[in-house]
């Protein structure tokens, strides 16, 4: 059974920009610095940027990551990370930090960001011009064309969250098997509780849940916003409507998992309501889960253990909820507008 690809039917600029950072290797975390200093570059509109240029934005976010989650790789030792980790800790000045990061700090970042299960993204987004005495990236017009998106407001802010994902899962002290990232629905935050119960809060549940859904509405694909304030801020809706909760918890369904939340346009949220959505939305809601396990990070772990090991079991496990459901709903339902889904 072949698993979902976030790419098929879709080759804008902006899946290839989301999967890099939702699909990308992950060996340490400085893909996240790196596509944080990228997205203000775009703002500044620059063609061309020195590396030199770049530092100070780039480290200053492994610097904050740092002091809240020791590991940001998997290598077990990094000149560039024990230089922030001896800033942070006032044995270095900043000078040295940014010689070090010049030196070192860009090593493999640069070479890697375009690289997704092994290949190189249709459009990429610089060229390295390291022909000079100065190491210079020259900006493509795909990187300043992500600006005209309705989706650029989303991006810092899906890289924060999959930063903080990546980084939970490797600073854990749980068993991955025993892994249930949870939602605090007052507060709209994921979070999850270890061998002390002791919570740690991860991330904003829409900032975690949109470059999956590809900053579209889940029923309609209609563009939705995730930034505060804003008229177009999306719901984070139940797909087996939450008055179900008991009937589908009987059945070992945690009607509150993330496998069961999407993120919707909110008119079209407050027409959907406790309704159950028509079967072929089914059929999008394990390609949306498929994803998350795909990445890997907390959030994978999490649907697994909630709804099967194997492809086939979380199909059956989604089918099995899907014929309760019905059987409790009035009606059937659909989006009153959509648009061609991408995926």
């Amino acid at each position: 059974m072949p698993v979902p690809n976030f790419q098929d039917n879709d080759a804008s600029l902006e899946s290839q920009w989301r999967a890099i950072i939702l699909f990308g290797k992950n060996s340490a975390t400085y893909k996240f610095a790196f596509a944080k200093s990228l997205l203000e570059i775009i703002s500044l509109e620059k063609t061309s940027v020195s590396l030199q240029d770049i530092a100070p934005s780039y480290v200053q976010g492994i610097l904050e990551h740092l002091k809240q989650n020791d590991k940001q790789g998997n290598s077990k030792s990094s000149i560039f990370l024990e230089a922030c980790r001896n800033f942070n800790d006032q044995k270095i000045d900043y000078e040295h930090l940014l010689n070090i990061t010049l030196k070192h700090g860009f090593n493999n970042v640069v070479d890697a960001f375009h690289t997704v299960n092994g290949s190189i993204v249709n459009d990429v987004f610089y060229h390295k011009d390291y022909n000079g005495n100065q190491k210079n990236l020259v900006i493509t017009d795909s990187l300043l064309s992500l600006k005209e998106s309705q989706q650029f407001i989303n991006f810092d802010q899906e890289v924060d969250a999959r930063w903080n994902l990546v980084e939970t899962a490797w600073n854990l002290e749980i068993n991955p098997n025993l892994l249930e990232v949870k939602l605090d629905e007052e507060l709209n935050l994921l979070f999850f509780e270890n061998r002390m119960m002791k919570r740690k809060n991860i991330a904003s549940a829409r900032d975690s849940l949109n470059g999956y859904q590809k900053g579209k509405c889940f029923y309609s694909f209609q563009n939705i916003s995730i930034k505060s304030g804003d008229d177009n801020l999306c719901a984070i809706d139940h797909f087996f409507p939450h008055v179900h909760k008991m009937q589908l918890n009987k059945n070992g369904a945690n009607v509150n998992g993330v496998w069961n939340l999407v993120l919707s346009d909110k008119i079209i949220n407050n027409d959907k309501r406790a309704k159950v959505p028509e079967i072929k939305y089914l059929e999008r809601l394990y390609k949306r889960n498929e994803f998350y396990i795909a990445s890997k990070h907390p959030l994978g772990e999490t649907i697994i253990n909630q709804t099967g090991k194997t492809p086939f079991e979380r199909r059956m496990f989604l089918q099995e909820q899907y014929n309760l459901s019905v059987n409790l709903a009035i009606q059937k339902w659909k989006p009153y507008i959509e648009f061609e889904p991408l995926f």
